[in-house]
């Protein structure tokens, strides 16, 4: 059976991902507190394969984690698909609640990204509440379990106030509807994936130097072959002050013909490259 390392504890978005994308098989799902600890399950072999939440529809990329992956481990991207985060207010409800059914509570708990993603809401009937950061939205409904306390409030999914025997005081509180989480799956032994038309290639590349328009012979050695990115940032290496690599996402596989001219071609310019991995794609399909 294979090992499944997810963010936990039990009820974050992670979990819900990885048990949606993993549901064809026999798998172990095992929560990690830490995204450092999610990471360094597959790289240690305690898990098969890691599940790394990786960009979001709302806040973009998320950062730390990427950066992870680039200078902790040494992983490769087997993966990659969509999943809706859909955040709720939970908690426990007062029995002293006025025509403001919320005006009990004083304080919100979650990560930072959940809070951030329900600002509408929060503003509209939760003005001035105070928010509390946690490692993950699951574990901040635990932390309101364990409170007992109706003036705390989390941010999480339905999952985690099940599991926590919380009620869902506000339901799908996110201020856009199509908030989805790119999550990617890292590991070393890879698999059988079902068969995808979508295929993604990751790389980093750091430029020389001394290269005056290295990064726009980059971009054309992809655009006169015609070859779509469809990400492209950049990150500090952390060496120097001043000193970038970028991180590209480029659709398509290594097993086509033009991609693997193209970095050739960047190489042969003098700036190093490194592929964090070639990999199918899939769409979020809602149940039926």
């Amino acid at each position: 059976m294979r090992r499944i390392a997810f963010l936990g504890p039990e009820g974050t978005v992670s979990q819900e991902a990885a048990a949606y994308f993993f549901k064809d098989g026999e798998y172990e799902f095992v929560p990690y507190k830490w995204i450092s600890d999610v990471f360094a399950a597959a790289e240690s072999g305690e898990a098969d394969i890691s599940v790394i939440p990786i960009e979001n529809t709302i806040d973009g990329s998320v950062h730390p984690h990427v950066d992870m992956l680039v200078h902790e481990v040494d992983l490769p991207i087997l993966a990659e698909w969509t999943y809706p985060s859909v955040q709720h207010l939970i908690g426990i409800r007062s029995e002293t609640e006025g025509d403001n059914k919320y005006s009990h509570i004083r304080y919100v708990i979650s990560i930072p990204v959940a809070i951030a993603q329900c600002q509408r809401f929060l503003k509209k009937c939760l003005p001035g509440v105070e928010c509390i950061h946690v490692s993950s939205t699951a574990e901040g409904v635990r932390m309101v379990r364990e409170k007992g306390d109706p003036k705390c409030a989390a941010i999480g999914t339905a999952l985690a106030a099940e599991k926590y025997g919380l009620e869902v005081l506000a339901d799908n509180i996110t201020d856009h509807s199509n908030n989805l989480t790119r999550f990617i799956a890292v590991g070393k032994n890879p698999p059988q994936f079902p068969a995808s038309d979508s295929w993604k290639t990751t790389i980093l590349v750091t430029l020389p130097a001394d290269y005056p328009g290295a990064l726009h012979q980059v971009l054309s050695a992809f655009a006169w072959r015609r070859i779509n990115l469809t990400k492209i940032e950049s990150r500090p290496t952390k060496k120097q002050l001043g000193s970038y690599y970028f991180y590209i996402d480029i659709q398509g596989s290594l097993n086509s013909v033009l991609l693997p001219a193209a970095i050739s071609e960047i190489e042969a310019i003098g700036c190093q490259v490194r592929i964090l991995g070639s990999y199918p794609c899939y769409a979020y399909v809602p149940a039926t």
